[in-house]
């Protein structure tokens, strides 16, 4: 039998509670181009074992990033993870943990949640730090809505580097409160730009460095010329390992900071689950989302740790919410806690480093391939490349020779216009061998 919870009647009551006619009412606001016009086309209900021997199957239909020449980035980063971060997070005591309601029985998460704070702010030269949040799409969601709140204004304005996927999550999260989000052309190098948007009703502009196209911009200047003009700066990121080379966004100005995490501690993992960071001034921290851990003493004196403010629905009034979110991506946020840890300072600069050398040898091999152009000029790990041929094409026939090398930028922003351009990245983990049979690959796939 199909599992149906509710009666027709349960149903009934509840729309007539809410003031709805029927279920197509109560989802009116689904674009009707998501819906589907028939029931989806699945098979059989099949046993266990036959059910297993399926998803092998489809498994076995990918490629893992280990197996070949594999030179994505735009988000998502392959860096090596030490065997000790992945035993030490499935400890019961972290992999059982839940929200700590009750700070007597939960002080090893609220203190790990505290450490990790610290080295947040710490990394990106902020103030105040949240307990991490869904992941860097969201977080870049909340600082768009965040800062509408502090400035009761209802526009943002992004920049040309903020990569696409980032944008459209905001826009989709923004949309429902009424607040504009403009954006600037898809630019390489030009971050800058926005300032041209700003008027007297922007709330705040987010730029990104290094942004989705890898050139590293400095925003000093920009946080200068917006401040004066009323803004806030937003500086957003997709690749945390960066600042263990390059100046932090707190250090150049910015308001708020908020980025992925994934490439600390967290693997791939076929696109998720991962960890946002979040940080800000101090003097805006109650407008800040999602949770912040902090030490007290207890009635002995003795130091302890609780949730200082909980700014979500479910611990406060709904109204007097600042976010919806309802989980820090525990397990995420610990894995990248306990790898910056085993780093530290020097080692995150040593691995900063080591990405950046391979960078540039592979932006000297690519640049030596007839028909490729290197765009960037100034970037970390990932370079924008143009290519002779259309870049999606380019990308397949990169693949049937067993090389994963980058993502067309038609693919993350069709509207782009940058049908040509290839976001390619080289971490750590690429050795010179895979390197060599990038530039091999695509000199014969150009020729």
């Amino acid at each position: 039998m199909r599992y149906l919870p509710l009666t027709p009647t349960d149903r009934r009551q509840m729309l007539d509670v809410i003031g709805a006619n029927s279920m197509d009412e109560l989802f009116r606001d689904v674009p009707k181009s998501a819906l589907l016009k028939e029931l989806i086309d699945l098979p059989n209900a099949q046993g266990e074992l036959e059910v297993t021997r399926s998803i092998q199957k489809l498994a076995e239909k990918n490629t893992p990033a280990g197996r070949t020449a594999f030179f994505l980035g735009a988000g998502a980063y392959r860096h090596h993870v030490p065997a000790s971060v992945d035993h030490l997070i499935q400890r019961s005591e972290f992999l059982t943990a839940y929200t700590p309601y009750q700070p007597e029985i939960a002080q090893g998460t609220l203190q790990a949640l505290y450490e990790y704070q610290t080295q947040v702010t710490m990394l990106l030269g902020m103030e105040v730090s949240n307990a991490s949040m869904y992941d860097g799409s969201t977080a870049c969601a909340e600082a768009a809505m965040m800062a509408a709140r502090v400035q009761k204004k209802r526009r943002v304005v992004f920049s040309g580097g903020v990569h696409p996927h980032y944008l459209e999550t905001a826009r989709t999260a923004c949309e429902a409160q009424g607040i504009a989000i403009i954006s600037a052309p898809a630019a390489i190098d030009g971050e800058a730009d926005v300032l041209k948007l700003i008027d007297d009703k922007t709330a705040a502009i987010i730029v990104q460095s290094p942004n989705v196209f890898g050139t590293i911009t400095d925003l000093a200047p920009i946080v200068q010329a917006a401040h004066a003009k009323g803004a806030l700066v937003i500086a957003n990121f997709t690749e945390a390992v960066a600042f263990g080379l390059i100046e932090s966004p707190g250090a150049m100005g910015a308001d708020i900071v908020c980025g992925e995490g994934q490439s600390i501690g967290n693997a791939l993992n076929y696109g998720g689950p991962y960890v946002g960071l979040f940080a800000t001034k101090e003097k805006f921290i109650r407008q800040m989302p999602g949770r912040v851990a902090g030490e007290t003493v207890d009635a002995d004196g003795k130091r302890g740790f609780v949730l200082t403010l909980s700014t979500r629905e479910q611990h406060i009034r709904r109204e007097k919410a600042t976010s919806n979110i309802c989980t820090n991506s525990g397990l995420c946020q610990l894995a990248f806690s306990i790898h910056l840890t085993l780093l530290g300072e020097a080692g995150l600069t040593r691995l900063a480093q080591l990405n950046h050398e391979k960078a540039i040898q592979l932006a000297d091999s690519l640049a030596k391939v007839k028909g490729v152009t290197v765009l960037t000029e100034r970037f970390f790990n990932e370079i924008a490349t143009r290519v002779s041929k259309p870049a999606q094409e380019v990308i397949d026939a990169l693949a049937a020779k067993g090389v994963i090398g980058g993502v067309a930028m038609s693919r993350l922003n069709p509207k782009s216009g940058l049908d040509d351009v290839i976001i390619t990245c080289a971490t750590e983990t690429n050795t010179d061998d895979d390197i060599k049979t990038y530039a091999a690959a695509l000199k014969e796939v150009l020729a």
